[in-house]
Order: C-alpha cells, then sequence, then structure tokens
C-alpha cells in the first residue's frame, strides 16, 4: 500500500530510496512549430535573405513544490522562452543547424528548473523535394553545470 504525504510520494521499491519529493517531480513543456525568420546557412544565397526556421522543443523541468498553487511565477515560461529565442535570431548569421539547435537547448537550461531540453531545428525551404530537413539534440542540465 503506497502512503502519500503533502509533499512526498512513496514509490514502492524492494531497495531503500528515499521517497521522492514533489518538487523533484517532473513536468514536460512543449512548443511546437514555431517559425522564426532566420538568416541560416553555408551557402551564399542564404547569406543574402532570410529564410523560416521551424523550431520545436520539449523541456523537462521540475515541477513547483505545490502543484495547486497557481502561480505563474512558479512555472518555466514557455512565451519568455520563445522570445528569448526570436532575440537570439536577430544576433546575426548562423551556419549550421546544429549550432543553433545546441545553442536553443543551452538557452532553454538557463532556467535552473529546466533539467533537460530536447530541440528540433528544422528549415522548410531547405530542399524543394522534401517538406523540411534538420536535426534534433539533447541538452541536459549536466551540460551545464
Amino acid at each position: 500500500m503506497q502512503v502519500a504525504t503533502k509533499n512526498v510520494v512513496n514509490h514502492p521499491t524492494s531497495d531503500s530510496r528515499k521517497p521522492q519529493a514533489v518538487s523533484d517531480r517532473l513536468y514536460r513543456i512543449l512548443v511546437r512549430d514555431l517559425d522564426v525568420a532566420w538568416s541560416i546557412g553555408v551557402f551564399d544565397h542564404e547569406y543574402e535573405r532570410v529564410q523560416i526556421v521551424r523550431i520545436n522543443l520539449e523541456l523537462q523541468a521540475r515541477e513547483m513544490s505545490d502543484p495547486n498553487c497557481d502561480d505563474y511565477t512558479q512555472v518555466v515560461c514557455y512565451a519568455d522562452i520563445s522570445e528569448r529565442i526570436r532575440v537570439l535570431a536577430a544576433e546575426g548569421h548562423i551556419r549550421l543547424v546544429e549550432t543553433l539547435a545546441h545553442k536553443i537547448g543551452l538557452l532553454c537550461l538557463e532556467d535552473p528548473r529546466v533539467q533537460e531540453a530536447v530541440v528540433r531545428v528544422e528549415k522548410p525551404e531547405a530542399l524543394k523535394n522534401a517538406q523540411t530537413v534538420g536535426v534534433e539534440v539533447t541538452r541536459t542540465r549536466a551540460d551545464v553545470d
């Protein structure tokens, strides 16, 4: 039988692990198909104009200590992250989608509540015979600590 107290969740185990505090639980934040105009690419024509870059994020973040508090300041703000990505786009040309995905992953991890960031960066205009091309990277708290 599981017994839960206000801030502790007990998990049945065969070893002596400590119960997990609610604040150690994770939740997932999703940003889907964020289109940002970006100067990106290695070819000459890609330096001459911006193109749409499609970004998808899946962030694992520590849950607030009281999920019932309904307090905006206690959660990771996906609007703030999206705006910071737009600011990054204004900083200048990036040659590789791999570099961009890495930078976005680290940007997400600047919030200490974010434990893992899965970042997909796609260039829908890159190949005429493909809907999109891109990369996906995973960055974790260990990458910044």
